[in-house]
């Protein structure tokens, strides 16, 4: 099975950035348990939004629905292929607005590596119906 990760770096090397403050996602295919660089996505703020924090605080409207006040963040809409999002912190609202797109967002504090090394190997478990005892999303945070 096929998708993607998106990766908030400012550096391609550590998740260093939270879902409000990255301008741009590093975006990796995995395919059969194996990750590669595959793009890197810029997020291009529409006119009149703030693009420190949209999303989060920016554009006027606490970020519930994102820039314009309606639907779901255009960061959200520009990941909507990816099967997970990785930033260093991803706020309660937008959580919401990718849990409603299946997609699911990791909070960590390590280097895109190390994290994506966790979580393909997680995806690749539940995938194949194999036991995730001791890959609960909560471990799975706790050891990054």
């Amino acid at each position: 099975m096929s998708y993607k990760i998106a990766a908030a770096s400012s550096d391609h090397i550590n998740i260093d950035l939270s879902f409000g403050a990255a301008q741009a996602f590093d975006i990796y295919e995995v395919e059969d348990g194996r990750y590669s660089l595959a793009e890197r996505r810029i997020y291009n703020a529409p006119d009149g939004c703030i693009t420190e924090g949209c999303g989060s605080l920016g554009c006027g409207n606490g970020g519930a629905k994102g820039c314009g006040g309606e639907g779901n963040s255009p960061k959200v809409d520009m990941l909507s292929d990816c099967r997970c999002i990785i930033c260093r912190k991803i706020g309660f609202n937008i959580t919401k607005q990718l849990e409603k797109k299946a997609i699911t967002g990791f909070d960590v504090d390590c280097t895109a590596e190390e994290a994506l090394e966790k979580i393909t190997d997680y995806y690749s478990r539940l995938d194949a119906h194999k036991s995730l005892r001791g890959f609960a999303k909560e471990d799975l945070r706790q050891d990054f």
